[in-house]
Formats: C-alpha cells, structure tokens, sequence
C-alpha cells in the first residue's frame, strides 16, 4: 500500500468504502507490521503527551531561559478581554501552552515538528472539551491528520531550513484542520478543501527565530495556527471550495520554499531576527559569562 497524494488516499477509500481513519491505520498496520493495537497505543501515548504538555503550560510557572517567554499561555486563558469567542481563545492560550513548555525543555510531541508542536494539541483538547468527543475518535482524528503529513512530507518539507515556517506551522495547521473536519462529521473532499484553504494562508510563511531560539515568533504564531485550522475548517465545512487542489497547494509549498531566500529559513539572520531589536536580544541571551 502506497500513497503519494492525497488524491490517492481518497481513490483507496472510496474504492474500498472506508473512511480516512480507516485507511491509515491499515496504512500504519501495513507498512509498519504493527498489529491494530500498537498503532492505537502508540497514538495513545502522543495524545497523552500533548495532553499533558498543554497543562502545563496552563498550570505551572514556564519561563524560557531566555525570558523571551514568560507564562504568556496563562494570561490568554485567564484574559477578561475576549474578541475571539471562549473557545478559539482557550485553543490559543493552549497553543502557546505547549511553545513554553518546548522552550523550557519540556516533553512535547513534535507533530509534525517541535517548533509547531502547540497547534494539533490545541485542536485536538478544544475539540474534546466543546463538542464532547470521545477519545476513541480523537485517536481517529489524528489518523487523518497523519494523512496530511505524510502527503506533506514527500511532496514538500516540514523543515523551517527548507520551506520556512510555512512547512512548520502551516502544515501543522493543515493537519489540525483536517481533524476538525473529521471530528465534526465532513467527508473526504472536505477535508482537502480546509487543508488546501490552510496551506493557502500559509504559503511563503517565512522562518525567522530570534536569537535562532524556537520562542519568538513561533510560539505566537501556533497561536495563529490554531486559528488558521479552524477558519479553514469552519469554511470547508460550510461547503466552500479551494479553487486549487490540496495535492496542487502542496506542490506549490515545495516551490516557494525552494524560491525562499536562505537568509529566510530558520538560519536567524532576516526577517525579526535580523531587527534592531531581534539583534539586541540575541546579544542579551548569549552574552558571554564574565
């Protein structure tokens, strides 16, 4: 069993009448040699992980070594001022979570990477937390989202050095907006339309860490991220179309991270980090011991 495209993955569902999370398991089991069991206890601990990670961050005082980041997870979560509704800023402040707890090396589960590890995790516990699903079929979700790695992965890059953060927090939140649509009963086509619509607002996202470090912006923007997942979603689900198609937006990531200038790519020598102040900071964090 091989899938390159995602069109391929749809083809073998609606040939063998299986949903998307059937297909990956068998997928997994097949190429893996893993038994049904494995696969799930293996998605099992990734989901306890991020479970954990975003509590955290929630819970206890996560202050990077830098001091780039200080409980900013906490103060979005308890924020009195609310322009998102209850439920995207509790996904943001989860988001940001996770970033804190990565930067204070802390256990996280990289998916796809460690620099947009907040954004499935925020998905994955709103979506248990608002609409009640259970954790069986949170298992399912990140069987679909897995779909889209893997697609991700051999027809473009996850690597900030390679496709900037585009191929980091965009294909997290294509990810992550495929399992909401999943969760809450789309089909197969639209599924690729909130990942095409997810991509699509992440091409040419560039990978800028200050200080080389994975805080700032990364952690602020899985918070933006999540957003993305469940905008895309929100607009799949409602039946809009992405004029392009999934498989063809992932092509076009991989062109536009080979066009990206390497000053661009996670190397912290343009964009943020190359400004009066990014440079100031990165002097501050690694200023020699006297």
């Amino acid at each position: 069993m091989e899938f390159n495209l995602l069109s391929n993955i749809v083809e073998f569902c609606n040939t063998e009448k299986k949903n998307m999370a059937q297909a990956m398991l068998e997928y997994e089991m097949r190429n893996k040699h893993l038994s049904k069991e494995q696969v799930l206890d293996g998605l099992k601990r990734v989901l306890l992980v991020m479970e954990d990670s975003v509590e955290q961050g929630l819970t206890q005082i996560v202050m990077s070594p830098s001091g780039m980041l200080n409980n900013w997870a906490k103060t979005v979560y308890n924020a009195k001022t609310d322009t998102l509704g209850p439920a995207l800023k509790k996904a943001t402040a989860r988001a940001i979570a996770v970033g804190e707890v990565n930067a204070c090396m802390g256990k996280i589960a990289a998916a796809p990477t460690a620099g947009s590890a907040g954004i499935m995790p925020a998905v994955l516990v709103t979506m248990m937390e608002e609409h009640n699903i259970p954790r069986e079929k949170i298992l399912d979700g990140l069987l679909v989202s897995s779909a889209i790695g893997l697609i991700f992965a051999k027809n473009s890059s996850f690597a900030g050095s390679e496709a900037g953060c585009m191929g980091e927090t965009g294909s997290a939140a294509a990810m992550g907006a495929a399992a909401i649509v999943y969760l809450l009963g789309g089909n197969n086509d639209q599924i690729l339309e909130a990942v095409g619509f997810a991509l699509k607002a992440s091409m040419g996202l560039v990978c800028d860490p200050v200080g080389g470090l994975v805080e700032e912006p990364c952690t602020t923007r899985n918070a933006v991220g999540v957003a993305n997942a469940f905008v895309s979603a929100q607009m799949a689900l409602a039946g809009i179309k992405s004029l392009i198609p999934a498989d063809e937006v992932i092509f076009a990531t991989k062109e536009v991270g080979d066009l990206m200038s390497p000053r661009l790519k996670e190397s912290a020598q343009g964009g943020l980090a190359n400004t009066k102040t990014g440079r100031e900071i990165q002097k501050r964090v690694f200023k020699p011991a006297s």
